[in-house]
């Protein structure tokens, strides 16, 4: 389910893009937010296996592509010209903040009721969200990007420049990795890891949340560092100091301390990478079709998470055992590190160490 979710989003991700880049944000994200809502209240029924590859795979991957950090990104930088790495980050730290609150609380209502009233409680939540969401989301963009008709002609000129761009091929292969080493293998399997090394539903969703704080104050600081920093080689340093963590991860067994040291370091590197990807993206190929760019990255990603989710399941079913997952995950993630390297930082000096 978890990886059929994955390439959903990975088809909706450019479609979405492309609507963000002509029709603005807000019915397009109350949409995504409401159908999640009642993604979640409908799980609360389900009575057979086909009904969670339905309501999770399909119709949660849909939502969630929409909303997604790629394409969130995309609105903010319509909206922003100075510290849009700053801005990018504190606005899609919005989805680890959701994480740090929610994971917790699903992990002691588990216990306490059930799993059916707690997915229904939060798909209520959810869907009173999406009622801020309308009325909070200023859709006129400072620079309007929008216009009457998405023409065959003009996507067609966007995938052929994207096709000799050497940064969206880099960022993208990059992002291929950094899914499935997150949201593909950490995402899916860390609760589960750590319930099979002997830790509680409940401490193992503590840790996730505490990794969610954390990933909030990582997408933050390297944001804010995004604007100032040479960006590929900030971006190659998150990828590389993850593929550390997963040693870590392979010593949790009795270990809290272990465990939520973790949590804590790779909950930093987590979404570190969106803020960085998106201000790049926005330098080197363009805000005018930035949402399409972005979802197409984004698709990258998403098809690594699933590649990330079926093989870590596969890998266990097969050794009882994450371990070989781990190792490949750290192998993958100092690639990425490595690609990221070519990447051509194109922005003066100066602009490095400018004020805010």
């Amino acid at each position: 389910a978890g990886a059929i979710m994955m390439i959903v989003m990975a088809m909706m991700a450019p479609m979405a893009g492309l609507i963000l880049d002509h029709y603005g944000s807000r019915l397009v994200y109350v949409g995504a937010v409401g159908l999640i809502g009642f993604e979640f209240i409908l799980c609360a029924f389900m009575t057979d296996y086909w009904q969670l590859l339905v309501l999770v795979g399909i119709m949660g991957g849909v939502g969630f592509a929409i909303i997604s950090p790629a394409l969130v990104s995309t609105t903010i930088a319509q909206h922003f010209d100075k510290n849009l790495g700053l801005a990018t980050s504190i606005v899609t730290s919005g989805s680890t903040g959701g994480q740090l609150a929610l994971m917790p609380l699903l992990g002691l209502l588990v216990v306490s009721i059930s799993w059916r009233e707690s997915y229904f409680f939060v798909g209520i939540v959810i869907l009173l969200t999406a009622f801020a969401v309308f009325f909070l989301i200023n859709d006129t963009p400072k620079k309007a990007t929008k216009t009457p008709k998405i023409r065959a002609s003009e996507i067609g000129k966007t995938i052929s420049t994207l096709r000799v761009n050497s940064t969206f091929w880099l960022l993208a292969a990059g992002f291929f990795i950094c899914g499935f080493t997150t949201a593909g293998v950490i995402k899916i399997h860390m609760i589960p890891y750590a319930v099979s090394c002997g830790f509680s539903a409940l401490q193992s969703a503590s840790a996730y949340g505490v990794m969610s704080f954390f990933s909030m104050v990582g997408m933050i600081g390297y944001g804010y560092l995004s604007d100032k920093m040479h960006r590929p080689m900030l971006l190659a340093s998150i990828y590389l100091l993850r593929a550390m963590t997963f040693f870590l991860l392979m010593n949790i067994t009795d270990s809290p301390t272990i465990l939520f040291t973790f949590s804590i370091l790779f909950g930093v590197f987590d979404y570190a990478s969106f803020p960085i990807v998106a201000n790049l993206v926005a330098t080197h190929i363009g805000r005018k079709v930035m949402g399409f760019t972005m979802g197409l990255i984004f698709a990258s990603h998403s098809l690594g998470a699933a590649s990330g989710s079926f093989l870590g399941g596969y890998i266990y079913d097969i050794y009882a055992s994450y371990n070989y997952v781990w190792v490949f995950s750290v192998l993958i993630a100092a690639l990425a590190g490595f690609l990221t390297l070519f990447i051509k930082e194109n922005r003066p000096y100066s602009s490095f160490t400018a004020t805010a």
